[in-house]
């Protein structure tokens, strides 16, 4: 039983770390971490990520264009690009090592020690990688709620708000960082999933001789 629940505590944990990376990938390159609506002009949104801002009219049409010098972003978003960048390649990392540590795969059967090891690995540089996503997404957002309700700024000036990536990037982080989790526990289950041999082992006794110590009840009253 405990290489089965070790089994689906894998399985859980690879599904888990392939949506976050998934989510990740996505929030890092969609122009949607902040979402701005003009009051004198209903018909446009504004939308920025960390590449670009983009223009949404109301019949549809987007105009996007990209930022114009890195050094020119605001210290939360230069750094987040690189953040987010090292999440996803950590991600990739981790979900590839973990992959060669699972049980069902072929891969150092016969050293068990290794695959542990692997699947440990992967688990830490899922966590990482959990880490990594959720503070970039976490100061961006820090940022836009001391903005909103900056008292300086007039009330008639637009504020930026929380955009839909925001909070996948929450969603992503947290994935990774419960997949790495389950992934580096699972290889304590691991460690007792294979039987251990009898204590004590008796070998059978030869029929030949075991015959010769037993006395049909026949032959004893024979010899009465």
């Amino acid at each position: 039983m405990p290489g089965g629940c070790g089994a689906k505590a894998q399985g859980g944990g690879m599904l888990l770390a392939l949506l976050g990376w998934i989510s990740s990938c996505v929030t890092t390159f969609v122009p949607l971490w902040k979402n701005l609506n003009l009051d004198l002009n209903e018909m446009e949104v504004w939308n920025m990520g960390l590449w670009q801002v983009c223009i949404t009219q109301e019949e549809g049409v987007v105009e996007c264009q990209a930022h114009g010098s890195f050094l020119a972003l605001p210290p939360e978003l230069r750094i987040s690009r690189l953040l987010m960048c090292l999440s996803n390649g950590l991600g990739l990392l981790g979900c590839l090592l973990a992959a060669l540590g699972l049980e069902g795969w072929r891969t150092c059967e016969d050293k068990p020690g290794r695959k542990r090891r692997l699947l440990l690995g992967g688990g830490v540089t899922l966590g990482m990688a959990g880490i990594t996503t959720l503070v970039p997404v976490s100061w961006v957002a820090y940022n836009t709620v001391l903005d909103f309700w900056d008292e300086t700024v007039p009330d008639i000036v637009p504020r930026w708000e929380f955009g839909e990536a925001t909070f996948l990037g929450w969603f992503a982080g947290a994935f990774l960082a419960a997949g790495g989790l389950l992934l580096a526990c699972s290889t304590r289950s691991t460690k007792t999933a294979t039987p251990l041999a009898p204590g004590c082992y008796q070998a059978p006794a030869a029929p030949g001789r075991a015959e010769g110590h037993h006395l049909h009840p026949r032959n004893a009253d024979l010899v009465i």
